[in-house]
């Protein structure tokens, strides 16, 4: 348990009488509950501000586990003056006490909720103020170009010279080739921060269910030779290779008269949407269907944009299926009865090729809204020095500097602060 603000000492010393409050000493004390019984005794720790997470004076209680002696050393706090965090206030007073940026304090959420080692790997590199001095390079470029403007816009009746707007341009172009890359790359890899959404689509009774048995390793769905047993999604989470991924079983996609049979195909359409990862899978038992067809379809569709896997199912039966139109992509076949191992190795070859290795990647849809606001201000801004309006340049790429400046420094309106926060979890 951790006390944090100007008065933790004072309640620690009321605790545990013997305790000396020497800064970053640990110390076993007994502690003491308002009527002189014992509590527990625990290792106590002190941090004097501002070397401490939160920047204020911190003391740390270290108790034996269970849970009536924490809410014992809580309510004693709690009488003695102290009150419960809120959700991520610990890592609010740290931003509001210069210890941390806005990008590192979501690192650290981001980090609590980490999908897979390579998020945790560059969580941990924000924390150490990657973003921060990617936002700062940014930042000073854009206040070099306003101070060039602004010292020309004093002989506003002077034409800018050519030589110094064609500087400017070219750092400004720089500048904005950066941000537009930085966005381009953190809107490819959201699933490596927020986890990987796989959903497995087909026409109805090619094996959906069993495949996420299979990959499961238990019988989560109900498998039937029915078409149209499954009628809504399912949702399982299960670690391939170092990520941790949301696997969703959907309906069967086919045309259907069936008012409850079309609502999950719908949301089988949602569910591909929504997926990073497209498993299509096909009865290799049988030849290709219209409903086949209409599946490949959707794999055109969403070729682009998502990463799409192909699997022919059943191949433990004779084979039927015209594989043909399945080979534009690279089709595996599985038998999903017998276990899906070379999908889960497909699978865990496509994750591995979303790693972020080194480049610099904005976390939340906060960063990217503000780095998609200073891409527009730029944009702007070429207009205007196009024209020559130099007032009105300066004033987008002041729109610029502010929009990139706020991924890291702190808003002024407390409100912001406490929606922001309020997504922590208790106690950080």
């Amino acid at each position: 348990m951790r006390l944090s603000g100007p008065g933790a000492l004072d309640i620690a010393g009321k605790i545990a009488p013997s305790f000396k409050g020497k800064p970053r000493y640990a110390q076993l004390v007994s502690l003491y509950d308002s009527d002189g019984s014992p509590i527990d005794e625990a290792i106590m720790l002190y941090f004097q501000a501002p070397k401490s997470f939160t920047g204020e004076d911190v003391v740390e209680f270290q108790s034996h586990g269970g849970m009536i002696t924490a809410s014992r050393i809580l309510d004693r706090c709690m009488a003695l003056g102290a009150r419960p965090a809120e959700p991520g206030e610990f890592t609010k007073r740290a931003v509001l006490h210069g210890k941390m940026d806005l990008s590192q304090a979501e690192a650290v959420a981001k980090l609590i909720e980490s999908k897979s080692v390579d998020a945790a790997r560059i969580l941990a590199r924000q924390l150490k103020g990657e973003l921060k001095e990617f936002v700062d390079t940014l930042r000073d470029a854009l206040i070099e170009i306003l101070a060039y403007i602004e010292v020309n816009i004093d002989y506003a009746e002077e034409d800018l010279p050519e030589s110094l707007q064609k500087q400017i341009v070219q750092k400004l172009e720089a500048i904005d080739r950066k941000i537009r890359e930085t966005l381009q790359v953190s809107k490819s890899r959201e699933g490596l921060i927020e986890g990987f959404r796989v959903a497995i689509v087909g026409k109805p009774n090619v094996g959906k269910s069993s495949l996420l048995n299979a990959l499961l390793r238990y019988d989560r769905a109900i498998i039937s030779e029915i078409a149209g047993t499954t009628r809504d999604t399912i949702e399982e989470e299960i670690r391939i290779g170092t990520h941790l991924v949301r696997i969703v079983d959907t309906a069967g996609i086919r045309q259907s008269a069936d008012t409850i049979e079309q609502i999950g195909i719908e949301r089988s359409m949602q569910a591909a949407e929504s997926a990073d990862v497209v498993i299509a899978l096909f009865d290799g038992s049988r030849p290709l269907e219209s409903d086949d067809r209409e599946i490949i379809g959707l794999l055109e569709k969403y070729r682009s944009e998502k990463k799409i896997i192909v699997a022919i199912n059943k191949s433990d039966l004779p084979q039927q299926i015209d594989p043909g139109l399945l080979e534009p992509f690279a089709p595996v076949s599985v038998s999903a009865r017998a276990g899906a191992p070379v999908l889960i190795e497909k699978l865990e070859t496509v994750l591995s090729r979303s790693e972020a290795a080194d480049e610099t990647l904005l976390i939340s849809k906060r960063q990217v809204d503000a780095a998609q606001k200073t891409d527009e201000a730029i944009n702007r801004a070429f207009e205007f020095l196009e024209s020559g309006e130099l007032e009105l340049f300066a004033y987008e790429i002041n729109e610029a500097i502010t929009a990139i400046a706020s991924i890291t420094h702190a808003f002024e309106r407390d409100e912001i602060l406490d929606k922001m926060f309020g997504s922590f979890c208790l106690g950080k």
